[in-house]
């Protein structure tokens, strides 16, 4: 008796809800990164036309992000239909499970890469000294496309590469104003990327066992005990870089100050809640092997929240 296929094979138009699932939609909310320099470089503060036109020039950077990370999924499904079409959930998406055709997938990723042409080059023609955000695309494109054909199958280097993709979101931020980057926020954007990807991976490792490997060749480097101990340092890592930024950032006193006392550090709280918080959900639900299930968790979103009015005061306030 022959075997049944190990996809489906598609029924149906492809719907608008199969293409939202392609380009990965949710996905898009890690690109609010992007923002980080308009918030930290205390753009709320500034005249009125000067905030919302860097506000104005940021959205173009935010679109064309979402425009590469996109392609960039597809490019990365497109590579692994075979693997996926192995994998308990990730056979569903559109392309693996058929409901997508590569024609389909090759007209999107035509479009997604014209929106982020087009988004970055009127970001360009506003403001001409944001031209360094062409080149921080370009090099977040090569690095997810390097990832999705080789890097990812290297251990360590795949969630490294990880961290580096966030780290190119802030950056790209900061340059589509453009405002001095930080050399704190870049450090601590980093850290708490590779804590998320480290935990991605356990819990990759957790819920397949040993059949990760069939579905993600470079988790046969990984041991439930190594990645413990990684996420552990990242998580450490995580909290003490961002306690150091909040003191010591060149412009910690534009964020608000108390004499010589930067009030940024009433911030660290809410850090160290979220990094135990996103631990705890790791361990003992799937929001680690999919970080934006995270949305989901109402504690989190309150905690996230909060930081974010907290910073925007600090940020938006005249010195204290």
């Amino acid at each position: 008796m022959s075997s049944s296929p190990s996809f489906q094979t598609p029924t149906s138009k492809l719907s608008l809800r199969d293409i939202l699932h392609a380009i990965r939609v949710r996905q898009w909310a890690k690109n609010v990164l992007l923002f980080g320099g308009f918030l930290f470089a205390g753009k709320l503060r500034a005249p009125a036309p000067e905030m919302w036109s860097s506000l104005s020039q940021v959205l173009l950077a935010f679109v064309c992000f979402c425009a590469l990370s996109s392609a960039a999924y597809l490019v990365n499904d497109w590579r692994d239909i075979e693997r996926d079409r192995l994998h308990p959930r990730k056979k569903h998406r559109p392309l693996a499970s058929g409901r997508m055709s590569k024609r389909a997938a090759a007209i999107s990723l035509l479009l997604l890469f014209c929106i982020a042409f087009l988004c970055g080059g009127a970001l360009i023609r506003i403001e001409p000294n944001a031209r360094h955000f062409a080149a921080v695309a370009l090099a977040y494109l090569a690095l997810t496309l390097a990832y999705s054909f080789a890097l990812k199958h290297e251990v360590i280097v795949d969630v490294l590469c990880l961290a580096s993709g966030f780290v190119l979101r802030v950056v790209a931020g900061c340059v589509a104003i453009p405002v001095e980057i930080s050399p704190w926020i870049v450090f601590c954007t980093f850290t708490l990327a590779l804590f998320v990807a480290l935990c991605k991976r356990r819990a990759e490792l957790v819920d397949l066992g040993d059949a990760a490997t069939s579905t993600r060749s470079v988790m046969q480097g990984y041991t439930r005990e190594l990645l413990d101990s990684f996420i552990t340092v990242a998580a450490g890592l995580t909290i003490v870089s961002y306690s150091l930024y909040t003191f010591n950032a060149s412009h910690s006193a534009a964020l608000g100050a108390l004499g010589d006392t930067p009030l940024l550090m009433t911030t660290i709280p809410f850090v160290v809640y979220g990094v135990f918080r996103y631990l705890l959900l790791a361990h003992s639900s799937p929001i680690g092997g999919a970080p934006e299930q995270m949305l989901r968790d109402k504690h989190l979103m309150i905690n996230v929240a909060l930081w974010i009015v907290l910073v925007a005061f600090l940020t938006a306030a005249e010195k204290l």
